[in-house]
């Protein structure tokens, strides 16, 4: 009289129907939405403006002749002038960091259309520089042994106020204070007076460096080219002669100041 688990008049249980194959699972209706969905998307016709930039910008990337190439080129020399010019303000501190030479006056060292590195003054210079200028004088380059461009002391580039044209490249002899009478202390070869008296500059009208070029005869402030080189009208210190380059430079100045 027990009945078996399982029998067929059992009325509490309940035949669960099998899953039908062809009927499409949740899952499968989502990936099938999805790619009905990209099938749905609409796709970037062939003259769209994400297609033409795309097509636009390859050309000017493999563009082997024509406008394009003369573009690029131009574009990737002026990123390389920059990248190089932004590199040579860093390592010197002065813009801009090189200057052409626009005379002869301190041959044999430099000549007309040399590019020469400049640096600021206080750069690369011993502790014995005059004060802070970073500026080492012939008397002190002399004694201590410090040359640059064939010579004893600093090479400078100066700019006195007064001065209409480019700045002046030439060594710095020795410093004088203001009120100095100080033809005791030139060498005779480089001036033509007898005495202080007729010395241009002389007493010095104040404190500064006393400079020539190597090819002068005389100082710059013997032929009144310049008074007394104040610390301030230094624009640098050459370090580094590129010679013809510099002609460069000469000639796009002479063609924009014509």
């Amino acid at each position: 009289m027990t009945d078996e688990a399982g029998s067929a008049d059992d009325p509490d249980r309940l035949d669960e129907a099998p899953a039908d194959a062809s009927d499409p699972s949740p899952g499968t209706n989502a990936a099938d939405g999805g790619d009905r969905r990209d099938e749905q998307r609409p796709r970037p016709e062939p003259g769209s403006t994400a297609s033409s930039s795309q097509s636009a910008l390859t050309r000017f990337r493999t563009a082997q002749s024509g406008p394009l190439l003369f573009i690029r080129e131009t574009l990737y020399s002026a990123a390389a002038v920059v990248a190089v010019g932004l590199l040579l303000f860093a390592i010197s501190g002065v813009w801009p960091p090189m200057v052409a030479v626009e005379s002869g006056s301190m041959e044999p060292e430099m000549h007309r259309g040399d590019l020469v590195f400049v640096t600021e003054p206080q750069r690369f210079t011993p502790d014995y520089a005059a004060d802070t200028s970073g500026i080492v004088t012939v008397d002190v380059g002399t004694e201590r042994g410090y040359r640059s461009f064939g010579g004893n002391g600093s090479v400078v580039i100066y700019d006195p106020p007064t001065r209409v044209g480019s700045p002046i490249i030439h060594r710095a002899h020795f410093y004088v204070e203001e009120g100095e009478n100080w033809y005791d202390e030139a060498n005779p070869a480089y001036v033509t007076a007898n005495d202080c008296e007729q010395l241009q500059n002389c007493p010095a009208p104040h404190a500064g460096f006393i400079t020539k070029g190597d090819a002068n005869a005389r100082y710059d402030q013997a032929s009144d080219i310049a008074g007394p080189v104040r610390p301030s009208w230094i624009r640098g210190t050459a370090r580094l002669r590129i010679p013809y380059l510099g002609y460069v430079r000469l000639q796009l100045v002479g063609i924009f100041a014509a």
